[in-house]
């Protein structure tokens, strides 16, 4: 029985000591800031002035931690035209707008007839960001049919 008693205290030192060596800790070290990356619906490749186009995006989440929150911006690097809301709002350039759901829709109307480019960033509450660009080739519209 002394030899029982021994062994068992024996394991439960070392026990303790593996413990302590490897960082036991009662604290979860739970993850909230998960990767993800921002998509649309296939866009085309170009647009006339006044065209108008809805673009379809997607936040896709490598996990999903309820407290996230999305925001965007974006700026037009190239030709000229105007981002609006589902709602009908005119988006200003380089704000951050509020992401109410990971599937959302903005309208862009083309005002250029040369080529346009929309330069997005996206960024969570975490602080990580994602950019995203949309070029659109201009078109140009002739007035004369044959």
């Amino acid at each position: 029985m002394k030899r029982f008693a021994s062994y068992f205290l024996y394991t439960l030192l070392l026990a303790a000591v593996a413990c302590a060596c490897s960082g036991c800790s009662d604290d979860l070290d739970i993850r909230r800031d998960y990767l993800y990356c921002v998509e649309t619906l296939p866009l085309p490749k170009s647009l006339k002035k006044g065209e108008t186009v809805a673009l379809e995006f997607s936040i896709v989440r490598e996990g999903n931690y309820a407290g996230t929150t999305y925001k965007y911006r974006y700026f037009q690097s190239e030709g000229e035209g105007m981002l609006t809301s589902s709602k009908g709002q005119i988006i200003p350039v380089n704000r951050f707008q509020p992401i109410a759901s990971d599937d959302f829709v903005l309208t862009y109307t083309n005002l250029a007839e040369e080529q346009t480019q929309l330069d997005f960033v996206f960024e969570d509450n975490f602080g990580q960001r994602v950019e995203y660009t949309i070029t659109f080739a201009g078109k140009r519209t002739d007035d004369k049919e044959e």
